[in-house]
């Protein structure tokens, strides 16, 4: 994938037109719905060959929020479904998969204890870190294991590193053993590679058969896989993590609170929650703002080819799931973002900007229409419902990159700097509530009923 990256206003030159149009000829194969069905019936037929198990592999990052919530699940998982689960310990994300670390496990350790209680576990409402001696002591614990003690020790040790209870996890220590300090690193050392041969970078993530599952909220796409292979020991039962519901009721806002989206151009995942986010607004009565802001790798914030990959497969199958059209792409980062963007003020004033937001969205992510030419801006426009002649004059205009900006500081503020992201405000401009990624929309629609409920 091509990286873009602009800092302070001054741009790298764009894509070229040939390695754009290559890239997003690979992004539209590697995330179609066929193309997956044909890499699980192949992995699925060399299993059967090879009379192999179905064969789960985990990665447990020990200072990760997310890696906590799914610690708590995982022997319930490996129970329920007939399978050989590994258990790999690894560090952090490793180089630009992680360019924010400290502030990303800020917002990861805020969001994990704004989701847990939906899923029935656990995570105290902290602003720091564990201690690293406790972090440490819960390492080497295990670090010791083999699969089927990590399996039923790892909740257990996890729950007393988070709860800062170094006694508790020195008794553990004695009941389940420990490792050395070089011993851990070691461990630790082979997850890191084993990760990085697999092609990933996080923790709290589940491996199976050439895909990658990222914890409690990807767990249903591996539950359904698992199940439509036979190996769901109780297939009538509920999944462990289902996916939740964006409910929309039943209660009715006056516009007394305000849902804010911040979506960018460029953003898969902004495509798929952008019409789901605009419904629950319009739905539950909130008022709505869009604040488009320009993409993080447009923004100096570096990434990579192997986050860049994921991201857009793990949208496609997230869209796939959601039956929201998705998948023939025509990659519009740089110059196609730019010129969009300096519309929208000028669609606003129509009344428009969200149909151009959307007519963007449709041409770059479901047509695949190449948007760095007039031709297929024009396309944009006209699908919006708006003048392509009154549109020509304003491309480049300077208000919009002003409005980006603004967006952009108003975002930091949140303490937040990806997206999409949403924020929920009180009739005072208040922030209730911000929370990053489209997976978050069932918490903010929950957020509205919880908030609407206590005005009755």
């Amino acid at each position: 994938m091509t990286e873009f990256k602009e800092q302070g206003g001054a741009s790298t030159m764009d894509p070229p037109a040939h390695k754009r149009w290559i890239a997003s000829q690979i992004l539209t194969s590697w995330v179609s719905f066929s193309g997956t069905d044909k890499r699980r019936v192949k992995q699925e037929k060399e299993r059967v060959n090879q009379k192999l198990p179905h064969h789960v592999e985990y990665f447990h990052f020990v200072n990760d929020p997310y890696s906590h919530l799914t610690a708590q699940i995982l022997e319930t998982f490996s129970a329920r479904y007939n399978i050989k689960l590994t258990c790999y310990l690894v560090s952090k994300p490793p180089g630009d998969n992680a360019p924010e670390f400290e502030l990303l496990m800020n917002l990861a350790r805020y969001d994990a204890y704004m989701i847990a209680d939906k899923y029935g576990l656990s995570f105290e409402d902290r602003k720091e870190a564990p201690k690293q001696d406790v972090i440490n002591i819960a390492q080497s614990i295990l670090a010791a294991q083999d699969d089927q003690s990590f399996t039923s020790c790892v909740a257990e040790v996890s729950h007393a590193m988070w709860s800062d209870d170094k006694e508790e996890l020195l008794e553990l220590s004695k009941r389940f053993g420990s490792a050395s300090s070089k011993e851990a690193l070691e461990v630790v050392a082979r997850g890191d590679a084993r990760r990085a041969e697999l092609k990933h970078y996080s923790g709290a993530m589940l491996y199976y058969a050439g895909e990658w599952y990222w914890g409690i909220d990807r767990l249903y796409h591996l539950e359904k896989r698992l199940s439509s292979l036979g190996a769901d020991q109780f297939p009538s039962t509920e999944l462990i993590a289902p996916r939740p519901e964006i409910l929309s009721g039943p209660l009715k806002d006056s516009g007394s609170l305000t849902l804010e989206i911040f979506p960018t151009l460029r953003s898969p995942y902004s495509a798929i929650a952008f019409d789901r986010a605009v419904a629950l607004a319009e739905e539950t009565g909130v008022n709505l703002s869009v604040r488009l802001v320009l993409p993080m790798v447009m923004r100096g914030v570096p990434t990579t080819t192997i986050k860049g990959h994921y991201i857009f497969w793990d949208t496609g199958r997230e869209a796939r799931a959601a039956g929201i059209p998705f998948g023939k792409i025509y990659d519009p980062v740089g110059d196609p973002v730019r010129r969009c963007c300096s519309l929208i003020p000028w669609a606003e004033t129509q009344g428009k900007h969200l149909e151009l937001i959307r007519a963007f969205y449709q041409c770059a992510f479901v047509k695949g229409i190449n948007t760095n030419n007039n031709r297929g801006l024009r396309k944009v426009v006209e699908n919006a419902g708006l003048s392509w002649q009154e549109a020509k004059k304003r491309i480049g205009d300077p208000e919009g990159a002003m409005m980006l900006e603004r967006n952009r500081l108003v975002l930091l503020d949140a303490g937040i700097w990806g997206t999409p992201s949403f924020r929920l405000l009180d009739s005072d401009g208040g922030q209730i509530l911000a929370l990053w990624g489209q997976d978050r929309l069932w918490r903010v629609a929950d957020e509205i009923q919880q908030q609407l409920t206590k005005m009755i």
